[in-house]
């Protein structure tokens, strides 16, 4: 009995799916990873975060599922970001200029500075101008 080269796990929360990608990803198992990403924008939802942690190794057609998914998520109004990635897939999204549109910025939060109020004590400044 052998092991499958690949497992998909998706957790929802809201308009919001983690898919989580055990294994490895080459010709025989992109087109699973094809389907499930396309799967979740048909169910309407709109980021789709994609752990790379687990995952042994990604090759050029991973790559380009990646890539189409990422394309078709802009289509819909959704995004798709890929985390954690290893070494090996990191360096494949450097060497083909991917890791930009794929890993997107940092999304560390930033303390918003404080300001006196009228009052004069210090409160948040709201990004919305209140």
């Amino acid at each position: 009995m052998s092991l499958p080269r690949l497992t998909i796990y998706r957790h929802d929360r809201r308009n919001r799916a983690l898919i989580t990608l055990v294994g490895r990803i080459d010709h025989a198992t992109a087109p699973r990873v094809r389907a499930a990403l396309d799967r979740c924008l048909d169910d309407g939802i709109g980021t789709i975060d994609v752990d790379l942690t687990p995952l042994g190794s990604c090759d050029d057609s991973g790559l380009k599922v990646f890539l189409d998914a990422s394309e078709h998520a802009a289509r819909e109004h959704a995004s798709l970001r890929l985390h954690h990635p290893s070494p090996q897939t990191s360096r494949l999204l450097a060497r083909t200029g991917a890791a930009p549109r794929l890993l997107g910025a940092p999304r560390a939060p930033v303390p918003p500075p404080h300001r006196r109020d009228p009052r004069g004590t210090a409160s948040p400044s709201s990004p919305y101008g209140m």
